[in-house]
């Protein structure tokens, strides 16, 4: 939805079921808050961009809950009983509200707002960025592939390549040598996947299933 016009899309491009809009609502609230922060940390007005995006998507989504919910109720009990399911959407949606809230705070200049690089850095998380190098075994691989938030407990939030910037970047998403990523978690997870990342260690993949066959 633009907030400027104010108009919904099509719910006949939402081809999921309300339990699939209410997944997708959780990921991406998760999402849009990791890159409200990060926004912040690295100045990235590209970042505040996606933020808007992602809260714009959100709207479209509680709206595409509210009516389905809306048509599922036949009953008065019924309507009780799915009242639920729109307060969680109502409550993901505030998450979003919220982050997009964070991410207006790029047009305070970075000196005037050095309590938010203080609140990351005491956080448990943080966020950091690192470049594949071309000895890393990363380098080639997917995400997916290397089931990198599984092997490092940290994940990857935004990636940059040849040609500019992904943000939540998929399990499709290939990295290459020469590419940066932002990542969030922990000081250790960032250790160990920067060894990776520069080629120190050699990659841990994981195992398939039929692999021991």
């Amino acid at each position: 939805m633009s907030e400027s016009s104010g108009e919904y899309m099509d719910l006949d491009d939402i081809d999921m079921t309300v339990q699939e809009i209410l997944t997708e609502m959780k990921d991406k609230s998760e999402v849009i808050v990791d890159l409200a922060y990060a926004s912040l940390m690295y100045n990235s007005r590209d970042m505040v961009e996606k933020v808007r995006k992602i809260q714009d998507e959100m709207e479209d989504l509680k709206y595409a809950v509210r009516v389905k919910v809306i048509m599922a109720a036949r009953t008065k009990e019924e309507a009780k009983q799915l009242s639920g399911i729109l307060q969680i959407a109502s409550a993901a949606d505030r998450i979003a509200r919220s982050a997009g809230d964070i991410a207006k705070l790029i047009d305070v200049p970075p000196e005037k707002r050095p309590f938010i690089t203080n609140l990351i850095n005491e956080s448990g998380e943080k966020f950091r960025i690192t470049r594949i190098s071309d000895k890393s075994d990363m380098a080639g691989h997917t995400i997916g592939d290397l089931a990198v938030e599984a092997c490092t407990g940290t994940r990857i939030i935004a990636l940059k390549n040849r040609h500019g910037w992904t943000y939540d970047p998929d399990d499709t998403a290939k990295l290459r040598a020469g590419d940066d990523i932002i990542v969030r978690g922990s000081d250790g997870g960032f250790e160990r996947l920067q060894r990776f990342a520069a080629g120190l260690e050699p990659w841990e993949f994981p195992e398939k299933d039929g692999d021991d066959e």
